[in-house]
């Protein structure tokens, strides 16, 4: 594993307990995603993310019961901040196609500034397979409500909410097999995705693969 700074509490006013509990267990975490995104699951010690937050070791068990337990909460934790990454990337007034489009493009956002997400969701299936459900549950349910929304606005029309689920499942598989393809460089960096990328996944999700014209 490379050198990596640890990571240092913020100093701005001064912090209550409850507040320094927040930030410990956020630095933690954040430490965690690094470590993994670096060594992997399999060699992300306590003391490695430890070291990176800036803690001593038993401070980790005041937070986390075992190694285990933070490697299943890394994930959900992650995709949680995904998905506040990409509402905050939506402008209110987006409707439709183009309500898809900023969110696709949030996603990629997303994963350039955070490069070890990559890393962390394909090795959980294996090393911390509650959370990758998890994780997936997480997604799945945001998707629902947004789509069910766009139904709702008449933007979407006839499809089953069975059928709806299984559009979801499609797009985040999309969303994984064009990051595997077009943005990671197998060294564990990440680039941007490229314009012909997005312009396909648009035309796919408003016209249809079989669309008459």
């Amino acid at each position: 594993m490379s050198e990596l700074t640890p990571l240092r509490p913020v100093k701005q006013r001064r912090m209550s307990r409850d507040e320094k509990a927040r930030d410990t267990y956020k630095r933690l975490l954040e430490s965690a995603a690094r470590v993994v995104g670096e060594d992997g699951y399999a060699d992300a010690s306590v003391s490695k993310i430890t070291r990176l937050a800036g803690v001593a070791q038993g401070t980790f068990y005041n937070y986390f019961e075992t190694r285990q337990d933070v490697l299943d909460r890394l994930l959900p934790y992650m995709g949680r901040q995904m998905l506040d990454h990409i509402g905050r990337s939506l402008a209110h007034d987006l409707t439709g196609a183009e309500r898809e489009e900023a969110r696709f493009r949030a996603f990629f956002d997303y994963l350039n500034e955070h490069p070890a997400f990559y890393r962390i969701l394909y090795e959980a299936e294996i090393f911390a397979p509650d959370a990758h459900d998890e994780h997936f549950r997480i997604l799945v349910d945001g998707y629902k409500g947004a789509l069910g929304r766009a139904v709702e606005r008449g933007e979407i029309k006839g499809y089953s909410d069975q059928e709806l689920e299984a559009v979801i499942y499609m797009l985040l598989s999309a969303r994984s097999y064009l990051a595997m393809r077009y943005v990671h460089d197998g060294k564990g960096g990440t680039g941007p995705l490229p314009g012909h990328v997005i312009d396909a996944y648009v035309k796919f999700v408003t016209r249809g693969l079989f669309a008459a014209g």
